[in-house]
Order: structure tokens, then C-alpha cells, then sequence
């Protein structure tokens, strides 16, 4: 089996790799060819930065991927950068749009499975979504995003669906991993620097941690599971929630203070309600959410871990 990692040097590309090391019988780059993988009797894996391969590229794709013709393409390069987006809207479908329909093109003509990532901002995360879905959004409730990104992020899963290619369409929310920038590595820096953090109390919703969400892709992929998925932990809790039992956790005294959004003005409107039902991974592969707070002490570790090597 040989898989393309696309956006392999963010948050949830180095993640595959680092969970694919083990299995795959080697870890190429852009500058390897198929050639290297040929006699390879495991998984094969190409990893491609978004620097390496520029997915909004239609040629550039078909050139690539022709190269090392894959079975599984696992896009993880997407426009990320949510106020970025109110500014520059035509960027972000650019990316989260034009480059999915690139790659599920080349999926659909060579009968490759595309696996591809979205976002719980598809939908309009109010309060009144809070009462209508207590266990959080359905794969199939009514898209209805807020902002430019969450729009651009819809557009992607339209061509997707729409493109005839296989495909595993999974939806996160409040990414955290051991890469990257993500919220918890933002609060812990911050408390290297202040005794009080003020923390938004005002949305809610759950962690998706990267190595869990990578675990349960592959169990999709092993169980020729397609369609739609959303991957993320047990629990409803808000981002003040989440620091709190962060810096409990990390023995940090720490301050967090509870505010609301408002004090945070940004240009992107955010949702106040983030929950991802996962009650269709639950009956499909019989894999219940992890508890919040399990992934957290995991990521935890695996930060101290990655800091004790470091040193």
C-alpha cells in the first residue's frame, strides 16, 4: 500500500508520519522517487510539504502523484488561518477548495481513496444548534458556516462529495497535537510568561487530539469505512475548561481567569458551540470518543517526552 501524505509539515501531517514510521518500510520526501519504494512489501509512504507540493497547482499535483502513484491520498494542507480569511477569501478557496478538487480529480481517474479533513466551523455553531443537537452536530446536520474560512472549508467537502472519488471525508474540531501551533502549546508558553491567562468561557465544544484522529482514520481506512466522519473526544466543555485542567495537570500555578469572547475581538466570527457528534464512528466501528481528559494527559506526556529528548 503506498500513501501520500499532502501538507506533511504541519500539525496533522507529521502526525501520519510519525504514526506510519513504525508500520511503513520507508518515509520518502519530494525528492525520492516511486523507484525507492518499488520493493517495498509494507506501507509506503510520501510525504509531501505544503512548500514540496503546492496542491492549488493542478499540474504540479498531477506531476507528483503520477510520480509515485499512490492508493490512499491523505490531504492534510489546508488555508488554516481563520481572520487571514476575511481578508483574503479568494486565498482560502484557493486552497481549501481548489486544491481538494485538484487532488480528488487525480483520485477519481486513477481509483485512488482520497482521505481529507474539515472542520466543525461548516457549521453555525449557535446556541440554539446547543439545544437541537446536545451530543454535538451530526455528520449529516444542515451546513451553515459564519466566516470565510468555514466557508471555504465547505466548499472543499462540496467538491469532494461531488468529485465520484472514494473518499473519507473526516471532521475535526479544536485540533491539538505535539506539532504545530495549537492551543494548548499557546498556554503553556503563555504561562512561562504570566501568573493570569484570561480564557474564553463562551464556546464549547471538544478536543480533537491529532494522534487519536490519525489511530481512528486508519481504522476507517482498514475497514473500508466511506463517507463522512466526525473524530473528536468525549465531553463538552469551553476553552477555559480545557486550560484549567491543563495547568492542573502540568502542576503550573496558574491563574486562568474565565472572559468572554468579547474580549478578544478578531475580524472572524467564531462559533459558540463546537460539538461533534461521533455517534456514527461509535455504531460503525464499535471505537467510543476517548474521554478530554485522557488526550490531554497523553498530549502532556508526549510534550515532556519531546522536551526530555531535546535537551
Amino acid at each position: 500500500m503506498r500513501i501520500v501524505i499532502t501538507g506533511a509539515g504541519g500539525q496533522l501531517g507529521r502526525e501520519w508520519i510519525d504514526n506510519l514510521a513504525g508500520r511503513a518500510s520507508g518515509i520518502s520526501g519530494s525528492e525520492e522517487t516511486a523507484d525507492s519504494l518499488k520493493d517495498s512489501p509494507r506501507i509506503e509512504v510520501v510525504g509531501f510539504t505544503s512548500g514540496e507540493l503546492d496542491i492549488t497547482s493542478r499540474d504540479a499535483v498531477e506531476k507528483r502523484l503520477e510520480e509515485v502513484l499512490p492508493s490512499i491520498v491523505v490531504n492534510c494542507a489546508a488555508w488554516t488561518d481563520v481572520d487571514g480569511a476575511e481578508d483574503h477569501p479568494e486565498k482560502a478557496l484557493k486552497v481549501n477548495r481548489d486544491g481538494v478538487q485538484n487532488l480528488a480529480g487525480w483520485c477519481k481517474n486513477n481509483n485512488a481513496l482520497m482521505v481529507h479533513y474539515s472542520t466543525d466551523y461548516i457549521f453555525s455553531g449557535s446556541r440554539k444548534d446547543l439545544v437541537r443537537y446536545p451530543d454535538g452536530y451530526p455528520e449529516e446536520a444542515p451546513a451553515d458556516p459564519i466566516n470565510r474560512y468555514g466557508e471555504s472549508k465547505r466548499a472543499g467537502e462540496v467538491v469532494l462529495q461531488e468529485s465520484g472519488a472514494e473518499h473519507l471525508l473526516l471532521r475535526v474540531s479544536w485540533l491539538c497535537g505535539k506539532y504545530g501551533s495549537n492551543f494548548i502549546k499557546t498556554m503553556l508558553r503563555l504561562a512561562g510568561e504570566r501568573d493570569r491567562i484570561d480564557v474564553v468561557n463562551d464556546q464549547v465544544g471538544s478536543p480533537s487530539w491529532a494522534d487519536d484522529v490519525v489511530n481512528k482514520s486508519m481504522a476507517l481506512i482498514a475497514s473500508r469505512n466511506r463517507g463522512t466522519f466526525h473524530l473528536t473526544s468525549a465531553g463538552l466543555i469551553s476553552w477555559y475548561d480545557l486550560a484549567s485542567e491543563l495547568f492542573r495537570r502540568a502542576g503550573l500555578n496558574i491563574e486562568a481567569q474565565p472572559v468572554t469572547s468579547d474580549r478578544f475581538p478578531a475580524k472572524a466570527k467564531r462559533p459558540a458551540f463546537s460539538k461533534l457528534s461521533t455517534d456514527k464512528m461509535s455504531r460503525k466501528l464499535g471505537l467510543a470518543p476517548e474521554p478530554w481528559k485522557k488526550g490531554l494527559q497523553r498530549l502532556l506526556d508526549q510534550l515532556n517526552g519531546a522536551g526530555r529528548r531535546s535537551q
